[in-house]
């Protein structure tokens, strides 16, 4: 999972999101992580003349939809996209805001408004709406990562790692009242990245036994491979080759058949010489919420 964000990945993630919202106007399958990882540079760029215009143009249609339709969902999504195509992050604030009160049950929206905030320098902002949806869904996993990478940017790794440990010491109690409320597995994949950026890696490797030994518990003809990755990285980190190659091995037979490519990829990326760490932690955080989104997706 990647903690660190540029202004052209959060404007990238505006733009596909809100793609997604003017196809689907009740949106129930927005991953804005996965699209910002997924997003080139080049989707940012500034749009040509042409489409500038096209985009203006856009804008004042939408605008003139909400003038007579304010909670008109179709419109605010175009024009929070529009403006994003434009570079207005600012401008996609106020429409953001509306579409979080018009869908309170969907976290993802206000993860997405925070995310803006962030990158415009409303820090505090940002971690007023974390706390608004946490509040509600104390396991919403994207609004997790959102507020542990706004923490980490401000140097407050301490905070972090006591968000996503208080997350845990109330997960039985939040599923007891609606269960699977609190994905515990995906909390400690979290926990044990923000200690792997922390440098504090036999914490992580603490954190990824535990969660080896829980998706073994929780299915054990196919548990989930992904912490085994995990320790598998950090072990390769630390220098322990062979420990780390029998993990890789592992994780690529646990991985079912729509991953094992992508892990394969990756564990070769990161074992080759010439392999770049960025490019590795990309993937291996691709892979990781490819599987929250489609264990995330509803049934049709």
């Amino acid at each position: 999972m990647v903690l660190k964000k540029d202004s052209w990945l959060v404007r990238g993630v505006l733009i596909a999101a809100v793609a997604a919202f003017v196809a689907v106007p009740i949106l129930f399958g927005i991953n804005g992580r996965a699209s910002s990882r997924n997003q080139s540079p080049s989707a940012a760029t500034q749009p040509t003349a042409d489409e500038t215009t096209q985009l203006e143009g856009e804008i004042q249609g939408y605008t003139a939809v909400l003038s007579r339709e304010p909670d008109n969902q179709t419109a605010l999504s175009g024009i929070i996209y529009a403006k994003s195509r434009l570079g207005d992050l600012e401008g996609t604030v106020e429409p953001l805001e509306r579409l979080v009160d018009l869908n309170p049950s969907e976290p993802r929206y206000a993860v997405l408004l925070a995310q803006t905030k962030q990158q415009l320098n409303d820090l505090e902002g940002a971690a007023q709406v974390y706390r608004s949806v946490l509040t509600q869904t104390p396991g919403s996993v994207p609004a997790l990562e959102g507020f542990v990478a706004l923490l980490l940017s401000q140097n407050r790794t301490e905070a972090a790692i006591g968000l996503l440990q208080d997350t845990l010491k109330t997960a039985d109690q939040n599923n007891g009242i609606s269960s699977g409320s609190i994905d515990e597995l995906s909390v400690k994949l979290l926990l044990g990245q923000v200690y792997v950026e922390g440098g504090q890696l036999e914490q992580a490797l603490s954190v990824y036994d535990e969660a080896i030994a829980d998706a073994q518990a929780s299915s054990p003809t196919q548990p989930d491979f992904r912490p085994t990755l995990a320790k598998g990285l950090v072990l390769k980190e630390q220098g322990k080759d062979s420990e780390a190659q029998a993990l890789f091995d592992q994780a690529i037979a646990l991985a079912p058949a729509q991953y094992k490519d992508g892990v394969r990829e990756l564990v070769s990326q990161k074992t080759s010489p010439s392999g770049e760490d960025t490019v590795v932690e990309e993937n291996v955080d691709a892979v990781e919420e490819n599987v929250e989104a489609e264990s995330a997706a509803p049934t049709p």
